[in-house]
């Protein structure tokens, strides 16, 4: 069996007017959230992301404007999901992108991740998403549009459900 690494990305995909794109997780329907995934072995974080989005959305994110935010939070990993990982490793640590689009744009989604999508103002995108850093992350996206994307650190507790 090939364990998955404990490092992951969050991307929040949005366009220039801060709507923002959720998905619903198959696993736990009712659940909300940005694009996630774990590294692959041997890929950098912006490799990552780039995969991630791809499998999650179809959208290729080096169309657009992928910035790594240089925020990273460490989570401890949910009971249900420490096999997938290496014995002892009990932590998973996520660092935070944002892929800014020009508009809304269709989605393509992996049946076997998500059920469904939604475009959502950044305000009400950030009361659906059940994760406290996706959350966080989108409360900024405000401040990082004006800031270029960086220089905003997320703060928030939560565990890691994938």
């Amino acid at each position: 069996m090939q364990y998955k690494l404990p490092v992951s990305v969050l991307v929040v995909i949005y366009t220039v007017d801060l709507e923002v794109l959720l998905l619903e997780r198959a696993d736990h329907p009712g659940f909300w959230q940005s694009v996630t995934g774990s590294q692959d072995e041997g890929e950098s974080l912006r490799e990552t992301a780039v995969r991630e989005v791809f499998e999650e959305t179809g959208l290729e994110a080096n169309r657009f404007t992928l910035v790594d935010w240089q925020a990273k939070n460490t989570y401890e990993i949910y009971a249900k999901w420490v096999h997938r990982y290496a014995p002892g490793t009990r932590h998973n640590t996520e660092h935070g992108f944002g892929l800014e689009l020009p508009c809304v744009l269709p989605v393509q989604l992996s049946p076997r991740e998500h059920l469904s999508y939604q475009w959502l103002p950044w305000q009400e995108a950030a009361e659906r998403v059940f994760s406290p850093s996706n959350r966080a992350a989108i409360l900024q996206l405000p401040e990082r549009q004006k800031a270029g994307g960086l220089k905003l650190p997320i703060h928030s507790e939560r565990k890691i459900l994938k």
